[in-house]
């Protein structure tokens, strides 16, 4: 059912892009600093749709970053330095997604960086595997494979997802108030082949878990939520089930037994996912600009042909989570996960 919005625009013109969710805005001059006025519609418009397409934005790595400054506290790539990585951009606020190595050349299938770049291409939302979880994120194209070669990016609309919960699904949840334990390893794994030089031997039980509730209101809209995603290691009980179970600072929450956790984390990404949902976008233009909400949709990156032929240079700005749910459950620390 499509969500009703009774937000008049003056500034900025939208044409929605999915019954439920995502618009293409129009109307925004970036040539030069976005005026207050522009940009609380665009604060406004994001949270009404989740999604926001600009054609042509024509951001320079400069104009990325400030831009996506307005929107909060902005993470950085620190984390990936640290671990090895080099960064090709000239501001650490930059996070590097294309399928480029450091020195440019392109992404060889079957190498390291394709193995763990595969986890891109599930339904997920950035950084629930860090203890403070990512809000918007700023994704740009700087260099596009010709059209036709695939590429876009699918959206997941879970606010819609959760309105539309079969109602056994809606009670187990409420009921149970679950607990999601986010795995940036496990999702890598997940993806990669079985054999995976690289994560066949990999223990995400070795890792940090990012904990988040897995039914939230979304603070900016009021409306329930489903922050769910591939990153999701296991289920927690927010309050224990078992008289015996002791708390400790490794697993401060009671586990949901296998094989019921992984079976209820596959039945709501399925559910999530389905094409009701969601919404494919195809970057149409270099220069293109396409702004999310982690905390009200989730995103994959679309199927192509373009790999070891074509560059993909993609680069996001990840702004902080300012809400209450910011930190779910996790210490308020800066350590964050990175990837060789």
């Amino acid at each position: 059912m499509p969500h009703a919005t009774n937000t008049e625009y003056h500034h900025i013109q939208l044409k929605k892009l999915a019954p439920t969710f995502a618009a293409e805005i129009t109307g925004v001059d970036f040539s030069k600093p976005v005026e207050k006025e522009v940009f609380d519609e665009i604060h406004r418009a994001i949270v009404d749709y989740g999604v926001l397409v600009f054609r042509n934005a024509g951001l320079d790595d400069a104009h990325h970053v400030a831009f996506a400054a307005l929107f909060g506290e902005l993470d950085d790539v620190k984390p990936y330095l640290v671990l090895g990585r080099k960064n090709r951009f000239p501001f650490d606020e930059l996070f590097d997604v294309s399928n480029q190595e450091d020195d440019g050349s392109l992404v060889k299938l079957g190498s390291k960086r394709h193995h763990m770049g595969l986890g891109n291409s599930i339904f997920h939302v950035d950084s629930s595997f860090n203890p403070r979880r990512a809000g918007y994120s700023l994704l740009r194209a700087h260099q596009l494979p010709p059209r036709g070669n695939g590429g876009n990016t699918d959206f997941a609309d879970t606010r819609t997802a959760f309105d539309e919960l079969p109602d056994d699904l809606r009670k187990d949840l409420l009921e149970n108030e679950y607990i999601g334990a986010h795995s940036l390893m496990h999702s890598r794994k997940k993806a990669a082949p079985k054999d995976s030089e690289w994560l066949k031997d990999v223990d995400p039980e070795k890792f940090p878990f990012g904990r988040h509730d897995v039914v939230q209101t979304h603070w900016r809209s009021g409306r329930q939520n489903l922050y769910i995603a591939n990153h999701m290691h296991h289920l927690e009980y927010k309050k224990p089930k078992s008289t015996g179970f002791v708390p400790t600072k490794e697993q401060p929450y009671e586990r949901v037994p296998e094989p019921q956790s992984t079976d209820l984390i596959e039945r709501l990404l399925a559910h999530a996912s389905q094409p009701r949902y969601v919404i494919s976008v195809e970057w149409e233009n270099e220069g293109d600009l396409i702004v999310w909400d982690n905390t009200c949709v989730m995103h994959k990156a679309g199927e192509g042909t373009f790999m070891e032929k074509y560059a993909r240079d993609m680069r996001r700005c990840t702004v902080h989570d300012g809400s209450i749910d910011a930190w779910g459950y996790n210490e308020r620390t800066t350590k964050r996960m990175g990837l060789p």
